[in-house]
Formats: structure tokens, sequence, C-alpha cells
């Protein structure tokens, strides 16, 4: 593994895996481990180091995501969420915008966050029905988000929402504009309980198109372009972190779990089969998830696919590694008694979240014969 994983993984046992079981019982977003993420410098990895930063790139992300999720996942997602939207920011933001909200990141420690699913869409983010009214070079929006993850700790949220002409923009909302609003009560996840993925309500907010990302209806060019790669591997990165995050707590359970007779729970063979599948499948996912993350970089001509596959494969590692930890932990898991029951809610999340894993499914049979997506 690389520095940035190895910096990343010390900082993630100290700061962020000490409070995983708190995270999951209360549901509140851990703000006060964000500000630790800020200061540690991680919110600036991937702005350019002309701008403050630390010039990182996507195996950088990838890096910072599954060390982050062997802490805890929630703390995970909502840092790749920041990761994303920066990326999105920088590409296709004008020198002004970017300006703004760069120095935000760099000098004040503030993060982003993404608002993309609706109720109306699900997973189809890119079919918005947000309603948008134009007054020269003034929007007005009006609708709801659906699940908005940082709700009301990030400082900018990246929106998408549609054009008069049938297309998308991404738009950048800072948290103070008028008209914006969480319902943080509607907050019911059973994982990745520290995401607060509440609804985000905007009543009349109106923008000027400084705050537009690119050109009117160049919203699906950047989720293909800058938004897809990141969130797609960082997602798969974050869904590895885990597998591996069950694999240490399950062994160390059965290993310490010893009964009258002095055997170990680790000594039984039925044990020891589930323990080498989560062992292979979680090592597999890890290592296609950096050699996707390399390819990404080097533009390998199948970058997509193997993007596209990363996830696929991590997401459905995670809930089978998951379910055989279960097994191990048996009565005191599912009793509650270790995170082997909060890691299993946790991974359920990968399965659903945009684009869902049956859709990337789909994307990648058209992606390997050639058709467009989405």
């Amino acid at each position: 593994m690389s520095t940035t994983y190895d910096e990343a993984k010390k900082f993630a046992e100290a700061n962020i895996a000490p409070y995983s079981k708190e995270i999951d019982e209360t549901a509140q977003f851990p703000i006060e481990i964000f500000k630790k993420i800020g200061e540690a410098g991680y919110f600036k990895l991937l702005i350019p180091a002309k701008f403050g930063g630390l010039g990182g790139n996507l195996r950088d992300h990838v890096d910072v995501c599954m060390a982050f999720a062997e802490g805890n996942p929630s703390v995970a997602l909502c840092y790749m969420m920041h990761n994303v939207a920066a990326t999105c920011l920088l590409a296709y933001g004008s020198p002004e915008l970017k300006a703004q909200i760069i120095n935000d990141i760099v000098e004040n420690e503030q993060f982003m966050a993404l608002a993309y699913s609706e109720f109306g869409t699900g997973t189809h983010f890119y079919k918005s029905e947000i309603k948008v009214s134009i007054d020269g070079d003034t929007y007005t929006f009006n609708g709801v988000k659906s699940m908005v993850t940082s709700a009301e700790a990030a400082k900018y949220y990246m929106v998408v929402a549609p054009d008069n002409q049938g297309n998308i923009d991404n738009w950048i909302f800072p948290l103070d504009t008028p008209g914006i609003s969480f319902e943080q009560r509607a907050w019911h996840g059973i994982g990745m309980r520290g995401n607060v993925s509440c609804p985000m309500k905007l009543d009349n907010v109106s923008l000027n198109t400084f705050y537009r990302l690119g050109e009117a209806g160049s919203g699906m060019e950047q989720a293909l372009t800058s938004v897809s790669p990141p969130f797609v591997l960082g997602l798969a990165a974050i869904y590895t972190g885990l597998s591996l995050q069950l694999l240490k707590i399950t062994t160390g359970y059965a290993q310490k779990r010893v009964y009258l007779d002095g055997q170990a729970l680790s000594h039984i063979e039925t044990v020891q089969i589930h323990l080498s599948n989560i062992y292979a499948s979680s090592q597999a996912s890890k290592a296609f998830t950096l050699e996707t993350a390399e390819a990404a970089v080097a533009g390998a001509p199948d970058a997509l696919a193997r993007i596209l596959a990363s996830r696929i494969l991590a997401s459905e590692t995670a809930i089978e590694s998951g379910r055989l930890a279960m097994r191990v932990g048996g009565g005191k898991a599912y009793n509650q008694t270790t995170l082997i029951e909060t890691l299993l809610r946790d991974s359920y999340a990968g399965q659903i979240m945009a684009p869902s894993v049956d859709v990337l499914h789909v994307w990648l049979g058209k992606v390997l014969t050639d058709q467009p997506i989405p």
C-alpha cells in the first residue's frame, strides 16, 4: 500500500475507529471527527498544490477512503462525497467560484457534500424533478432532495437540477443560502447511520449562474467525466475497507472466544473456512480496487469497465463477508456485542446507493458491448 494509505490508516485508528459504535448508536453526524479530518488536511487532498492543496489523485482518494472505512464506513462515505464534489468543482467551476470555495476548504477546513437523489427518481439521479424558474442570470429552485449526507454539517452542496432544455446542471449551493432546510428527523437508516442522509428542502432558493458548474445543460457530461469515477471507485474503496474491517474484527473475535475446554472458536474447522472466505474475497476486492485506481490514473482504455466492476465486486463482497462474519460471531454478534452486526447493516447500503448495484450491472454490460450509458 502507499504512504497515503498508511498515514490515513493511522489517523483512522486513532480518530475514527474508537467512535464507530457511538456513531451507529446515536445516528448523528460525527462533526468532531470531521473537524479532526479538516485539521489533518484531508479535505484538501485533491486540491492542486498551486492552490494550497496536497495535489493528490484518484489513487490517493481511494487510499484514504479505504483507510477511513476500516475505521468507520459512514465517515468514509461522507468524506468521499466531499472529494467528489471538489473534483467536479475543480474541473468545471469558474475561476472565481473555485477561488472562493477552495479558499474555504484550504484555509477554513470546510467541506462539501452531494445532493443528487430524489424521492421520485431514486437511483436515476439524472432525471431530476426539481422545479426551476429562470430570470436572466438568476435561477430559482423548488423541490426536495431525498438523501443528502452530511446534512447541515457541510458548507457547500453540489446539487443536480434540470435546465429549461431537458438537460441537467450541477450547482453549488452554499449552506447559508435562504430557502434551504433539512429534515434530520426523517433519517432512520438501518446502516451507515452517521451519514444523516436526510431530505433537503429547496423553497424558492435563488442563485446566480455564478454558482453553476460549467455551461448550461452540461451536467450529464460532468457526471460521466468528473463525478462518476471518484464516486463509484470511492464506493468500491469504502466497501472494500468495510470488508477488511470485518475480517479484522471477526478473526480477532474467533481467536479470543474460548470455550470451557480451552478450545478457541478459531480452532473449529467450519469457522476456519468462513474466515478463509472472508480473507480471500476481501483481498480480491482490495487488489482489484487498487489496480482499477491505477488504471484510471493512467487513462487505461478499459478504465470505465474496471471502475463499474470494482464497485459491484466490493459491494457484493461486503454483504457476503458480513453474512459469514455473523455465522462466526453467532449469538454475541446477533446481540450486538461486537461491531459485526453493525458492519453487516452498513454493507447493505452498497446495494441501493446510486447508481445501485443492479444499475451498475446493466451499465457494465452496456460498456462491454459498446453501448452508451446511462
